[in-house]
């Protein structure tokens, strides 16, 4: 399949985004087992869970967990995990297919960008986070690298699967684009 028009470029995009920002999510857990974020404390609530309660879910409901071989599991923390992976590396795919400047360093400084704009910026406005200046630097290295690793595996995913799909490595599509 050969995406053409821009309308199957935007198609492909999503659903190989879909896919991708799934794998994003996975790729981010597994980083945060050697490197967690937070202290067990600052845990007890992580930022998903305080978003959500300042947007009026109840600590109950935020704070809900499902068992996994005895393990219990935040789930509301999870959908929020996956829902924002997978909204950003749509975005990040559908944006690719037509500014491929935003693949700079493959898919890292999207996650740099990320990383600078909701952990230092929003989540600390909104007061779900503290200040960037009064988190600790073990939580600043494992949001950094984490957020650059999992998107530089979102790009080797994004990038592997639509030239799976097309049949069309990027080089060839970029040189045929500039040729027209």
């Amino acid at each position: 399949m050969q995406a053409r028009t821009v309308k199957e470029k935007i198609i492909l995009a999503v659903l190989i985004g879909i896919i991708a920002g799934i794998i994003c999510a996975i790729a981010k857990f597994g980083w945060e087992i050697p490197f967690p974020p937070r202290t067990p404390a600052r845990d007890l609530t992580n930022p998903p869970q305080q978003l959500l309660q300042q947007l009026g879910m109840s600590f109950d409901l935020s704070h809900l967990t499902y068992l996994f071989n005895g393990n219990p599991r935040p789930i509301m923390s999870f959908i929020m995990h996956f829902g924002f992976s997978i909204t950003f590396t749509v975005l990040y795919c559908v944006a690719a297919e037509f500014w491929p400047r935003i693949k700079l360093w493959q898919g890292a400084f999207y996650g740099l960008v990320l990383w600078v704009v909701f952990h230092v910026v929003l989540l600390p406005l909104f007061g779900t986070v503290p200040a960037p200046w009064d988190q600790p630097f073990a939580e600043h290295f494992s949001e950094i690298f984490g957020h650059m690793f999992c998107f530089w595996v979102a790009e080797l995913a994004r990038r592997d699967l639509r030239n799976r799909i097309t049949h069309q490595s990027e080089d060839d599509t970029l040189t045929t684009q500039h040729a027209h």
